[in-house]
């Protein structure tokens, strides 16, 4: 029986829902991953090792694969996997987007080109060696701006600059980022740049749409009810349906629509970002994957049907009854992290779950580990979900909720101290 390669890495939050599109579908799976799996013997269909950081060597390795396990579908749950995906897709002559076209939407220099030259809204640009003298720099920027890497996602080292000082401070910051070892391997070439584009003032949306034969079909819109001005851009609250006008709704699925066929993909999941204005909507960013996170689990299509399952039966070419998300409002708060250091307790869960319209809340940093904010920070502390039956109810269940949450972050070493005694003391972090 022919099956779906599913690419995630190990540190993806995506592994649960697609496993349980593909169990709901009864199609078998084989999960590619950059480390080997414990069970691999025992399952030989059902994991394969992949070097995601050479996607030509990945490629090689699948079609290998493929020919003793017939593959009918590649599908990236995260950013990482899509260009491997691409090439995968391409290799075995399976429906997908071109290389090019996933290439061009990873690297957001090259992204900006291409809108810029498609007449598209979105931000002014400028792209600059990490070994440039940042001092120099600013005298050629315009305030304010943004600072950014060309290629990490999740507001990973984005930061607003108001004045020649700040862009300083934040040139070095981002350049820090882009040293480590583990992002420079990430990102190869694209990690000796850095992007400078101009901030677009305005809120933002986010829109999820799935892509077939380059058209694009709308899944839902969501509300950012809080402002993301900077510093730095952590995103908390996702609400739908959007609570915008009909008319700005369409003008924004008609900015991504143009987005999408001057990038020139047209297979699959896609996941944009637009701020809004009184210029109308601009393009910040357009992925070729679903949503991130864990904020699929508030949409539902049809009967109940998961974002992933939808994924699914389109990549594998199976029926899909409906694309017409459930009636009822839906949201989720990502927990942002307030502070650096060790996670050390977490009080008012019980409290949280008791606000009318939450669903869920789910921490996903486990006790003890250490929690880094954002640029730097790759991961929130948790999740909350809420359904009712307006926008603005779950808005406020969202927020009730997590202002029942407490949480309890030190100093590694104050945390290494609080190891020693019986009962630490608590110190409480309201955010």
């Amino acid at each position: 029986m022919q099956r779906l390669l599913l690419l995630m890495t190990t540190t993806t939050y995506r592994a649960g829902a697609f496993l349980e599109a593909a169990r709901q579908l009864d199609v078998p799976v084989t999960v590619g991953s950059e480390r080997p799996q414990a069970l691999a013997a025992a399952n030989p269909g059902g994991f394969l090792t992949l070097n995601f950081l050479a996607p030509e060597e990945a490629t090689r390795t699948i079609v290998e694969f493929a020919k003793k396990y017939p593959i009918r579908a590649v599908i990236a749950a995260d950013d990482d996997g899509v260009i491997l995906a691409a090439m995968a897709s391409a290799a075995l002559s399976l429906s997908h987007n071109s290389v090019a076209a996933v290439s061009a939407a990873r690297n957001k220099r090259r992204m900006r080109e291409i809108l810029s030259e498609a007449g598209i809204p979105s931000p002014r640009y400028a792209a600059f060696t990490i070994d440039q003298d940042p001092l120099e720099v600013a005298r050629g920027v315009s305030f304010p701006c943004v600072v950014k890497p060309l290629f990490l996602s999740a507001s990973r080292g984005v930061i607003r600059a108001d004045d020649a000082t700040q862009f300083v401070l934040a040139f070095r910051r981002v350049a820090n980022l882009l040293r480590r070892p583990e992002v420079a391997a990430q990102g190869g070439a694209l990690a000796q740049q850095i992007l400078v584009e101009s901030f677009i003032p305005g809120f933002e949306v986010a829109l999820e749409g799935l892509l077939s034969k380059g058209k694009l079909k709308v899944l839902a819109l969501f509300d950012k009810p809080d402002p993301l001005d900077g510093p730095f851009f952590e995103e908390t609250i996702y609400v739908a349906p959007s609570r915008l006008s009909i008319r700005m709704q369409e003008m924004i699925a008609d900015c991504t629509a143009k987005a999408v066929i001057a990038l020139d993909l047209r297979e699959g999941p896609v996941h944009a970002e637009l701020r809004v204005n009184d210029e109308g909507p601009w393009i910040l960013e357009i992925a070729p994957r679903s949503i991130g996170g864990l904020c699929s689990r508030t949409l539902r299509f049809g009967d109940g049907v998961s974002l992933e399952e939808l994924i699914l039966r389109h990549a594998l070419g199976l029926e899909v009854e409906s694309f017409e998300r459930e009636k009822r409002a839906a949201g989720v708060m990502m927990i942002p992290i307030p502070q650096a250091g060790i996670l050390r307790e977490v009080r008012g869960q019980e409290d949280a779950s008791k606000v009318p319209g939450i669903e869920e809340i789910r921490i996903a940093i486990p006790l003890g580990q250490e929690v880094v904010p954002l640029p730097e920070g790759t991961k929130y502390l948790g999740f909350i979900f809420a359904r009712d039956e307006t926008p603005e109810r779950v808005e406020a269940a969202l927020r009730e909720a997590h202002r029942r949450l407490e949480f309890l972050i030190l100093p590694p070493q104050k945390s290494r101290d609080a190891d020693s005694r019986e009962v630490p003391r608590f110190s409480r972090i309201h955010n």
